[in-house]
């Protein structure tokens, strides 16, 4: 039987980029994958008839605005409606751009602490009961920023430091029934948009000051993510690094 035949999880920012490879990591283990979405409608629909057709009633896409506190419970219901219950919620949709000291507007930080913390505490509010029912687990997707600030993005290092220490405060509060635990990414997928586009000098700065000179990838992220899925039953209130390195040679 796959380690997570019968259980099901919700993954936030499931459409794209890192939060597509961990569904497929989740659903290729067995589990049933409640795909989230703010924007990216087509990607998350194609992605779920993707998984739907190797196992039928496994997956389902569903959108929602992560700022809208209120609504976030109703990820949770969607998943038990869909699924019967829920076993792991992955925190995973994350908004990253620049806030220089100077530039930075109370719309911005809304959008930043939102994204990045608010939403997972909710999140984490809503699913708890069921969680806890499932001895379940909770994976937040933080960032070796929030570790060590990013330069001129102060607000989003912010954010990312506070979704550091509410894994740990969540792994105390729902303990000894539910795991809580995080995933700190170094260079594993470069940023994307106009704002945040990097040229090929600094990435190659950034490679140099990687122990293993080189960029990882989603998968391993997503090899992380079953990891704490499957086979880390005694680890809880953790900040795994994957980062080659990066963090260690800042």
């Amino acid at each position: 039987m796959p380690p997570l035949a019968g259980k099901s999880a919700v993954i936030t920012g499931a459409a794209r980029r890192l939060g597509a490879a961990i569904a497929r990591a989740l659903h290729g283990a067995g589990a049933n994958v409640l795909l989230h979405y703010r924007a990216s409608a087509d990607a998350a629909l194609e992605l779920a008839r993707e998984l739907e057709a190797l196992r039928p009633r496994s997956a389902a896409a569903v959108q929602a605005d992560l700022l809208a506190t209120a609504e976030l419970g109703e990820l949770v219901t969607r998943t038990l409606d869909a699924f019967g219950r829920l076993d792991i919620l992955v925190n995973n949709a994350s908004s990253f751009y620049p806030t220089p000291i100077g530039e930075v507007t109370e719309t911005a930080w809304d959008d930043l602490i939102g994204t990045n913390l608010k939403a997972p505490l909710f999140l984490a509010q809503a699913a708890a009961p069921h969680l806890t029912a499932a001895r379940g687990l909770i994976l937040n997707l933080v960032d070796i920023h929030g570790l060590r600030p990013l330069r001129r993005y102060p607000v989003y290092s912010v954010a990312k430091a506070g979704l550091v220490l509410l894994t740990r405060s969540l792994a105390r509060e729902l303990a000894p029934h539910v795991r809580v635990n995080a995933i700190a990414p170094g260079p594993v997928l470069w940023p994307e948009g106009p704002e945040t586009q990097l040229d090929a000098q600094l990435k190659e700065k950034i490679l140099e000051r990687t122990l293993l000179q080189r960029p990882g990838s989603a998968q391993d992220i997503a090899r992380t993510a079953l990891f704490f899925a499957c086979d880390a039953p005694f680890i809880t209130g953790q900040v795994l690094c994957v980062d080659g390195g990066r963090s260690v040679n800042w």
